[in-house]
C-alpha cells in the first residue's frame, strides 16, 4: 500500500512539474530566447546587435547624437546632419 501511495504522489508531482516547465519554455510559441513582436513574428529577446542606448530622463533631446542610433530630430533618428538655413538638416 505504501509503494502504491509513493508511486501515485511522484507521478502526480512529475506531471505537474512537466506541465509548468513546458508552458514557461513555450514563450508564446516562439521557443526559448524569443518572443512575439508587434506583427506576430518571433523576435530574439536581446537587442539586435547587442547595443544598449541609454536615453536621459524625459526622453531624447532634439539635435543630440545617440551612439548606435543617430541624431534625434523630434520624430525619428537620423545618421547625418548638416547646417542649413540657420538650422539643422537631417538626412
Amino acid at each position: 500500500m505504501k509503494k502504491l501511495l509513493v508511486i501515485a504522489l511522484t507521478s502526480t508531482a512529475a506531471l505537474t512539474l512537466t506541465a509548468l516547465v513546458s508552458t514557461a519554455d513555450a514563450a508564446q510559441g516562439c521557443g526559448a530566447g524569443y518572443h512575439r513582436g508587434p506583427y506576430g513574428h518571433c523576435r530574439p529577446n536581446v537587442a539586435t546587435g547587442g547595443t544598449v542606448v541609454v536615453v536621459p530622463p524625459g526622453g531624447p533631446r532634439v539635435g543630440v547624437y545617440y551612439h548606435g542610433r543617430g541624431y534625434w530630430d523630434g520624430r525619428r533618428y537620423w545618421v547625418h546632419r548638416e547646417r542649413w538655413h540657420g538650422g539643422w538638416r537631417y538626412y
